[in-house]
């Protein structure tokens, strides 16, 4: 809505008209001021802070990518956010030379001067967290960053709180879910320059990280094991489909070199200003798309199964700014869902 907008009054001014479009328009309501001091008072309780799209502290690889959330409450150091960072992911059930090799590359790779980033899983996440400790490593959480999961890992989270910086997208106190975790995995991958798996099964998370890496754009690197162990067989294939075959961690930091170099941020800039003054005078609203017969060509193509977004362009044979915007008022009113990698469905 800011990008569509121009800024969050003119946004919010119109908000009403978008959601009257649809059945569901009495559930579609901005927060009070009273509301919104109290959200933002609460992280501050928790020692916390919010870091919001489109602003400075905000991780420039995740603003790049479609789907980036619009706010991330940060508990740590944020400053992290704002170096390169790679990935390390893997099996929860790893094997012991697995968990030394991922902590070990993870110490590698820190010192190569990358934040290494992983989920606070048991297993390979974990073992790339202590690894790279003392560099800077950063958790992602399927919760709010104040729950521990899981619990066995209540000491490398405070270690992570001291030394690193542990980041959710989702409100504090927000318990795991298991739907939660396709869409903190996107997280990951779209904050890192690329996702090493060290040991995956054929059907694991860590796949579904890859699978978002390659869709965002992100290097993609694995490290073989033997066929014998089910423990390997996800990273085999990942190989086997061109990922970069990976033993250490000079096999990442020489094909992120050019990235590394380069003085270009990975950054999908925001078109938009936010203002700092709450009550500064904006520009008036844009006003929404009128074409029913838009709207249901749009809706003529969505189902049950998501469906990407730019597909929907393609097929429409509108563009891109006009599909975003019918797809928002749609989302306003309840009856289209939006999905990790760009995706959406009706409800």
């Amino acid at each position: 809505m800011l990008r569509r907008f121009g800024s969050a009054r003119a946004a919010l001014d119109v908000l009403p008209r978008l959601a009257r479009r649809g059945e569901r328009a009495k559930t579609v309501t901005a927060v009070t001021r009273a509301e919104g001091e109290a959200e933002l008072a609460a992280p501050n309780r928790a020692g916390a802070r919010l870091v919001c799209w489109g602003e400075p502290g905000y991780p420039s690889a995740l603003a790049a990518i479609d789907d980036a959330p619009p706010i991330l409450t940060v508990l740590g150091e944020a400053e992290l956010l704002q170096r390169s960072m790679i990935a390390v992911v893997g099996a929860r059930n790893a094997s012991a030379n697995g968990r030394r090799l991922a902590r070990d590359l993870a110490a590698e790779l820190g010192l190569g001067g990358l934040v290494v980033i992983s989920g606070l899983a048991r297993g390979i996440d974990a073992a790339a967290h202590l690894g790279a400790l003392e560099t800077g490593s950063i958790a992602v959480v399927a919760g709010g960053v104040d729950v521990v999961y899981p619990a066995e890992n209540r000491g490398l989270y405070e270690a992570l709180v001291r030394q690193g910086a542990v980041v959710a997208e989702l409100p504090l106190g927000t318990e795991p879910q298991a739907r939660h975790f396709p869409r903190r995995n996107r997280l990951i991958s779209g904050m890192a320059l690329g996702v090493v798996v060290v040991e995956a099964a054929a059907r694991s998370g860590s796949l579904i990280t890859a699978r978002f890496a390659l869709e965002q754009g992100r290097e993609v690197f694995a490290v073989p094991g033997s066929p014998l162990d089910p423990r390997s067989r996800g990273c085999n294939d990942l190989l086997r489909n061109g990922a970069t075959l990976t033993e250490n961690a000079a096999d990442v930091l020489s094909q992120l070199a050019p990235q590394l170099r380069s003085t270009e941020p990975l950054r999908r800039v925001p078109s938009v200003a936010i203002p700092a003054v709450p009550h500064a005078p904006a520009p008036a609203a844009v006003e929404p798309a009128r074409d029913e017969t838009e709207l249901e060509l749009i809706l003529e193509r969505l189902g049950p199964t998501p469906v990407a977004v730019d597909e929907l362009v393609r097929q429409c044979q509108m563009s891109a700014a006009a599909v975003a915007t019918l797809l928002l008022e749609l989302e306003l009113a309840g009856r289209v869902e939006r999905h990790p990698g760009n995706l959406v469905s009706s409800r």
